[in-house]
């Protein structure tokens, strides 16, 4: 059990729970064997759903009827206690005895409860929530995502090189290309904060990603750059403003093609590229965002994705472990 990759899985958390979860890591089981699976939750619920055919060599449960609610304020869910399935798989990490977390719960929450159990990376004074983003080369990793309403240029710099740390996890063959979100790509433009960390990370002598400048949200997409870097609340705006755009899109597209004679016929003809179409912007193939900036990898499975989504974002537990981002960061960043 010591070579594997040991994941911490609150089984309580997000819509459909403990069922999508339990399914979620089957799914995740059949294609990577080398995975243990800590799980945290109502052992009574949880069993309900267990497959047959899982094997109980690569998971152990440990049962609690406390659990994190939705509707629970981050200071609330901090309150509730140290039984909740939650707090109980933040500190199986916290122990070392899981190598990373996961919850599809209150958002909020799990961020709190990990900063009351966690310590920060030396020399970094906020964690950032980042997460994964399509764009026509491939994917970017984007943060902060909503973690840190406000920021000075030290936080963007760790920012910049938490968030490029985090993209060489993931992809290692690939070079991090780092630029930062702003209202243009002149380097006058935006407010005084972020001026002046363009001029400071344009003077940061760093292999290990080339920093691009400024970037603007019409080319987010574009697949130029690969680590985008805002504040908490430019970048949270962003990822709203990208998650409504794709379902509008998607949505029309739907009416427009079953609406009419014409519009069915040339759905049945285009079959195939509507279907590359829809799976490109299947949301549940970018699952999981990742706070980052504390001594262990915490992942965010989004609530309200089912078992598929939630399958790939245990993917993405294990790419960080293997990739060994913590090491990465803390290497970085001095």
């Amino acid at each position: 059990m010591k070579n594997l990759i040991t994941i911490a899985v609150d089984a309580m958390g997000g819509d459909g729970s403990p069922q999508k979860i339990v399914k979620g890591i089957n799914e995740h089981h059949k294609k990577n064997k080398n995975i243990f699976y800590n799980i945290f939750g109502n052992k009574n619920e949880i069993e309900k759903f267990l497959p047959k055919d899982l094997n109980s060599n690569c998971f152990e449960i440990t049962h609690t009827i406390e659990k994190v609610e939705g509707t629970d304020t981050p200071l609330g869910a901090a309150k509730r206690g140290k039984n909740t399935s939650m707090w109980l798989a933040i500190e199986s990490v916290k122990n070392k005895k899981s190598d990373i977390v996961i919850s599809a719960g209150n958002t909020g929450a799990l961020l709190v409860i990990a900063k009351l159990n966690l310590k920060m990376i030396e020399n970094i004074d906020k964690p950032a929530l980042s997460g994964l983003w399509p764009s026509k080369k491939g994917m970017s990793v984007v943060l902060d995502l909503g973690a840190n309403i406000e920021c000075n240029d030290k936080n963007l710099i760790d920012f910049s090189i938490m968030g490029a740390s985090l993209f060489k996890s993931l992809f290692p063959e690939e070079k991090p290309k780092v630029a930062l979100l702003n209202i243009g790509s002149e380097e006058l433009k935006g407010n005084d904060i972020i001026k002046e960390t363009y001029q400071k990370l344009n003077q940061l002598k760093n292999d290990d990603f080339e920093f691009k400048g400024f970037i603007e949200g019409s080319h987010l997409m574009d697949g130029d750059v690969n680590v985008v870097v805002a504040d908490g609340f430019t970048g949270n705006v962003a990822l709203k403003t990208a998650e409504g755009t794709a379902n509008f899109i998607t949505s029309e597209l739907k009416e427009t093609m079953t609406s009419s004679l014409i519009g069915k016929i040339s759905s049945l003809l285009n079959n195939k590229n509507l279907k590359k179409f829809k799976k490109r912007l299947d949301p549940r193939l970018y699952n999981g965002a990742i706070f980052i900036g504390l001594d262990s990898p915490v992942v965010k499975s989004h609530g309200g994705t089912d078992y598929i989504g939630f399958s790939n974002s245990l993917s993405v537990c294990e790419r960080i472990v293997k990739g060994s981002l913590i090491e990465k960061i803390k290497k970085n960043i001095s």
